[in-house]
């Protein structure tokens, strides 16, 4: 697949250009499937899913003035016959994936079906916003606070103390460098995180993503990031 890894959508000029760039021709000219499924075990996860929907939600990304929107809920695939659902998924431009809870996130990629589909995506863009970008990562950098969200006896639970990503990307990612209002965002605590993983992890701000062509990795950025090698 190609990839654009966002801490907080399309959220400037320099982004949707390389939005636009991976897409091979205009916004305006291409179809997407939404997934908010991350952010359901939240506080209001059904209303944060409504307002990411229908483009209320801060983060630009399904208000970008795509041709079609589709809502694709990973929870009900597993219910659903393939052929009622992967022809839809080929057929898309691009994948928006919502950010939220990782660990949740993850879990239904893969048990939907859908994270053994991706790989076969050449010409898909996946745009991947926090969590729906740490996702596709090796690691998962929230998987101590995701934990706080499994349910008692849930099997979510039990290779999280792996926290590993679905691994699409060889890298990790860890969002919102230096956010005012995330405390284990500053720059000292990623880089203590990063010290215990044995690859790359790029720190991105909001105004930041990475950019993935066949595994060549791009930064675009009109704010700040880093990169930690291991």
């Amino acid at each position: 697949m190609k990839f654009l890894l966002t801490s907080s959508g399309i959220c400037n000029p320099s982004i949707s250009d390389a939005l636009v760039d991976l897409l091979g021709k205009p916004i305006a000219e291409s179809t997407a499937l939404f997934i908010p499924t991350g952010v359901y075990p939240f506080p209001g996860g059904s209303m944060r899913a409504w307002k990411a929907i229908h483009g209320q939600a801060s983060i630009p990304l399904s208000q970008l003035g795509w041709k079609s929107l589709g809502n694709l809920e990973l929870t009900a695939l597993p219910t659903i016959r393939e052929e009622n659902w992967v022809p839809a998924v080929r057929e898309a431009d691009a994948l928006l994936v919502w950010g939220g809870d990782v660990l949740y996130l993850t879990y239904w990629l893969r048990r939907s079906g859908l994270a053994d589909l991706l790989p076969s995506l050449s010409d898909t863009v996946y745009v991947g916003v926090s969590a729906g970008s740490i996702a596709v990562t090796l690691y998962n950098c929230d998987a101590e606070f995701d934990l706080g969200f499994v349910p008692a006896g849930s099997d979510r639970a039990q290779d999280a103390d792996r926290a590993l990503g679905l691994g699409l990307v060889d890298f990790t990612l860890y969002p919102h460098l230096n956010h005012p209002d995330m405390e284990d965002a500053e720059l000292s605590n990623i880089q203590k995180w990063a010290s215990g993983i044995p690859v790359p992890t790029y720190a991105i701000d909001d105004n930041t993503a990475i950019k993935v062509v066949d595994g060549v990795v791009d930064v675009i950025s009109e704010g700040d990031w880093k990169l930690i090698n291991p």
